[in-house]
């Protein structure tokens, strides 16, 4: 009996382990897409918020997330992105990301 507790311990332990990594996996999964999405966008802000928000979709799109909202103020971009995330079954969380790029400024 006391080897099945034992069992189950590291059973349930693992199972948090993974959720865990899951969830940083999908955090990290949104940094990189909006991250990349806000450079991309930031290339095409000379042409205007409609063209540089469609290329910032396109690259976050291509990194498996989703683009939640895009904003151009002045020369930067601003994207949010979201990444869906199952960490346990019957559990469904967002990992939400914000990122602007833009000219350098001194």
């Amino acid at each position: 009996m006391l080897l099945l507790a034992v069992g189950m311990v590291f059973v349930l332990v693992g199972g948090f382990g993974a959720a865990i990594g899951a969830a940083r996996l999908a955090r990290h999964q949104a940094r990189v897409g909006a991250d990349f999405g806000a450079l991309a966008g930031a290339g095409q802000v000379w042409q205007g918020s409609g063209p540089a928000c469609a290329t910032a979709d396109e690259f976050v799109r291509a990194n498996a997330a989703r683009l939640v909202a895009c904003q151009v103020d002045g020369l930067d971009v601003v994207v949010t992105v979201e990444v869906a995330v199952t960490p346990l079954p019957g559990l469904r969380r967002f990992a939400t990301v914000t990122a602007r790029a833009g000219p350098v400024r001194g």
